[in-house]
């Protein structure tokens, strides 16, 4: 079955899209703002194990695809790699819009999540969609130094040779995002980019205007209605 266009956005309404390049700031800002305005966040990385659960080998074959250890993960070809991460970011998005579509009929909702520029289009406007990025190189340290990774840091720091390890996954992840990170910024949507140093209070200010939630403190009286 195919959805048109303007009947996701009709259900999707309510949800505001916290998206863009990994360690760009996304987990930062929706946690803060859930704090500040007292929004529920769905995290798709979160959610990732309860849909495995529920997926199927012949229809999600990414998402099953399973590795013995860390030298069989880290020891595909950047291509090989690549492809199974656009793999599973793909066959996981039909689980997150059901999820997102039932959460949100009722309360606004914070989506953390991994979308792209033309996935953007299809399922919201660009006034509930935030691009937050960071350059894309040497991302694993990144991920390897944040205390809500340190299962990613043990697992690669695990492998026989983490240099190689590192330096795969490292070009996994810029083959996937550096393109991105350029379009994003010639998209005409809303983007922040990290490496301009904003403080955590200055980018949540700027994307709570974005998304027209400034005024609606917690606590403090909602006029909006579902």
């Amino acid at each position: 079955m195919i959805f048109q266009d303007n009947i996701l956005k009709e259900y999707l309404k309510n949800v505001y899209f916290v998206t863009g390049t990994p360690c760009g700031g996304k987990s930062t800002v929706s946690r803060g703002l859930s704090k500040r305005y007292g929004l529920p966040v769905y995290d798709v990385d979160a959610q990732f194990a309860g849909h495995q659960r529920m997926s199927d080998p012949l229809f999600q074959p990414s998402m099953n695809q399973a590795f013995r250890d860390a030298d069989a993960f880290f020891g595909r070809s950047v291509n090989e790699y690549t492809g199974w991460l656009q793999g599973n970011r793909r066959e996981q998005l039909e689980f997150v819009l059901l999820d997102l579509i039932r959460l949100s009929q009722s309360q606004r909702v914070l989506c953390d999540c991994h979308l792209t520029l033309k996935e953007a289009g299809m399922f919201t406007e660009p006034s509930r969609i935030a691009f937050l990025l960071k350059e894309p190189s040497n991302l694993v340290e990144d991920y390897c130094n944040r205390p809500d990774h340190q299962d990613f840091s043990a697992f690669i720091h695990s492998a026989s040779d983490v240099k190689k390890a590192k330096a795969v996954c490292n070009a996994a992840l810029q083959n996937l995002n550096e393109g991105y990170y350029t379009s994003v910024k010639n998209s005409g949507y809303f983007w922040l980019d990290r490496s301009a140093n904003h403080s955590v209070e200055e980018t949540l200010g700027k994307v709570a205007r974005h998304f027209g939630l400034t005024g609606n403190e917690a606590g403090e009286e909602r006029p909006w209605m579902p």
